[in-house]
């Protein structure tokens, strides 16, 4: 008998791989995608963030339950990887960390300490005193324009604004697609943290209303340190596969800063900011009927 599967720690992982065109199955025991020739290749699952799944690709119950158990994400996008239709949930959400987080988002005065801890980090200084969180968020917003335009000028790359249609993805001009590319990626390793550190990530402070509000969130205060300058230089270059080298370099970005390592210290960090503890359980909850074995993965994920 092998012994039961552990997840590992995200800080310890891969960011992520993109698979298309292939049959993802369990096969003697292990994670394999197998080509239209038959051709087996392994993919070492538990050590994968998340993995990307693109049009062409097949996934069996085996490989989903897999995934599932080592907190691996799986994401199933489109064409270059920019479309998000699904995604797995490894672990889910600690009932006393959703409870915390809820807590935060629903009082306005917690709301905005988060907010303005998020400015902080995002910007090296302080927000402005007395401002709404709806103030903040255009404040943020100018200053997110104006890191675009000096980010295209020092690649030298003709730049109008953020815009791009996912339903005529040719359609958009370059430097959008590679940004576009560039923060799927993003998203994708954001999601996976914020599911292993045992939050929703539905449950948004500055962008609310989505399914990923707080991925949104969480990425948006390391995307001008990562991926943006990724894909604007790639964008410079004009590549003839520019959305796959994007892809690429993010992986290397990843690893050269040690983004695994950053994300769920960076969670806490975020919503430490609003001061208050994670609600005790109430006197009358009962246990788990069956409690979870001490776990090598992070909060949320199975044990």
């Amino acid at each position: 008998m092998l012994p039961p599967l552990k997840p590992i720690a995200m800080k310890e992982r891969v960011s992520l791989i993109f698979i298309e065109r292939g049959e993802i199955d369990v096969l003697d025991g292990a994670f394999v995608v197998v080509d239209k020739n038959g051709v087996r290749t392994h993919i070492p699952v538990g050590s994968i963030a998340c993995m990307m799944l693109e049009p062409g690709t097949r996934v069996s119950h085996r490989a989903a339950a897999l995934a599932a158990r080592v907190g691996t994400l799986l994401v199933w996008v489109g064409e270059a990887g920019v479309r998000l239709y699904a995604s797995g949930q490894p672990g889910g959400a600690r009932s006393d960390r959703l409870l915390y987080q809820a807590k935060l988002a629903l009082d306005p005065d917690l709301r905005l300490k988060v907010v303005r801890k998020m400015y902080e980090l995002r910007f090296g200084e302080k927000p402005p005193e007395r401002r709404s969180v709806e103030q903040l968020r255009g404040i943020e917003g100018a200053r997110v324009r104006k890191l675009y335009e000096l980010l295209a000028k020092r690649y030298g790359i003709k730049w109008k604004q953020r815009n791009y249609d996912v339903a005529e993805w040719d359609a958009g001009d370059l430097p959008n697609r590679c940004l576009s590319s560039a923060t799927a990626c993003l998203y994708g390793i954001t999601e996976a943290a914020v599911l292993a550190a045992g939050y929703a990530p539905a449950v948004g402070f500055i962008h609310t209303g989505k399914p990923l509000s707080f991925v949104y969130d969480v990425a948006d205060l390391v995307k001008f340190d990562t991926v943006v300058p990724v894909a604007f230089k790639i964008a410079a270059r004009e590549p003839g596969n520019a959305e796959r080298e994007v892809r690429l370099a993010c992986r290397d970005v990843f690893r050269e800063t040690h983004l695994l390592k950053k994300l769920i210290p960076l969670i806490e960090d975020v919503l430490a900011a609003g001061g208050v503890e994670p609600p005790a359980a109430p006197e009358d909850a009962v246990g788990p009927a069956i409690p979870n074995p001490e776990s090598l993965g992070d909060a949320g994920h199975r044990a």
